[in-house]
């Protein structure tokens, strides 16, 4: 709900008013799992992995890189601290770290939890662990009431937002693990004009709210609390991409080669809430499921308590696959069975996909 307090409060604040509390960090979050799950567009849903996608000689999972790995050591760069570097592209930022996947996996999950997040998904074999929807209550505005209240009746103010975390591990071709983190919000917002209902809707995602947590996860990681902000911050120039047509069928071109475009890609599913069931960089492939958006709007988060959810659409299984050659790579949405895609669903893909590459 929006910043809201009960009348029947007034006299306590009131009298409150003399006292006085600590201001909290710039993030503070807390689950929301005390409600129901906000699962939400962009028009995909997350479903038990399918079998037939499982690629020869095992899928790209954390549970595989460090077998039969020695990890080599990394050339020494100005954004290496220790045995972790951050490397960014534009505005999309990841963490490369010279140790197996399976040494890091524990760590990044107490990371999340110290940071007041429950995970619901937790997938060794997919390299990707998920967040629950969570709010950050150091947004919420240091009024003279709040301060006065502090967090005795914290239940009663909201901001209105809600945000969740998807991180994935992949291994790079020098052997060291990759760690990209993802962010995806909504926002709570009136649906009519008595303002008396709300609905839930998503927000874009924040490419330094990521930041921010690569940063902590650097310091989890043995950082210097300085020297990782310094990392963060460093600039980069962003490379372009657009929409267009090849042989009639919609794709996306970036101008970059495939390393960089497998990430920035791979980045953007996560970012948009596509369910990744498997993905086979040798390929150049992610395997997707894709739950074409329906006209209504999400209910609003108490409504949900009451309101029964009606059958929902059956997932589309897709294959988002890259071609590079030199500097440039095409990003086209393929069927189940591998081949082009030309529909209204696959048009909506690539503009999803381009529009968070933008």
């Amino acid at each position: 709900m929006k910043l809201t307090v009960k009348l029947g409060l007034v006299a306590v604040i009131v009298a409150l008013a003399g006292c006085s509390t600590l201001e909290g960090d710039k993030i503070d979050y807390k689950s929301a799992k005390s409600g129901p799950g906000l699962e939400v567009p962009p028009d995909l849903t997350q479903l038990s992995r399918d079998s037939r996608y499982q690629i020869p000689g095992g899928p790209v999972s954390a549970n595989t890189y460090a077998l039969g790995q020695s990890v080599p050591t990394l050339p020494t760069a100005a954004t290496a601290i220790g045995d972790v570097r951050i490397e960014r592209d534009g505005n999309t930022r990841w963490l490369v770290v010279n140790r197996p996947a399976d040494q890091l996996w524990g760590p990044v999950r107490d990371f999340w939890q110290e940071n007041g997040f429950l995970l619901t998904m937790d997938q060794p074999n997919l390299g990707i662990m998920e967040t629950d929807w969570a709010e950050n209550r150091a947004k919420i505005p240091q009024d003279i009431i709040r301060r006065t209240i502090g967090k005795v009746f914290d239940s009663l103010y909201s901001t209105g937002e809600r945000d969740k975390f998807r991180t994935r591990f992949e291994r790079s071709a020098s052997g060291a693990t990759e760690i990209f983190i993802s962010h995806r919000g909504m926002q709570e917002v009136y649906s009519n004009a008595q303002k008396d209902q709300t609905v839930w809707e998503p927000r874009p995602s924040d490419p330094e709210l990521e930041a921010e947590f690569l940063r902590r996860l650097m310091i989890k990681l043995g950082a210097p609390q300085q020297a990782a902000a310094a990392a963060v911050a460093l600039p980069s120039d962003k490379p372009t991409s657009r929409v267009a047509s090849v042989d009639n069928h919609p794709v996306v071109q970036m101008d970059e080669g495939f390393d960089r475009a497998w990430r920035r890609v791979g980045l953007t599913l996560d970012r948009t809430g596509f369910t990744v069931e498997d993905r086979d960089r040798s390929q150049g492939t992610y395997f997707v499921r894709y739950v074409p958006p329906t006209d209504g709007k999400e209910p609003g988060f108490f409504a949900k308590l009451f309101t029964p959810r009606g059958p929902t659409q059956q997932p589309l299984k897709y294959r988002i696959n890259l071609k590079s050659a030199g500097q440039t790579t095409t990003v086209s949405v393929l069927d189940a069975n591998g081949q082009p895609v030309a529909s209204a669903d696959a048009q909506r893909i690539v503009q999803v996909i381009a529009d968070d590459l933008k």
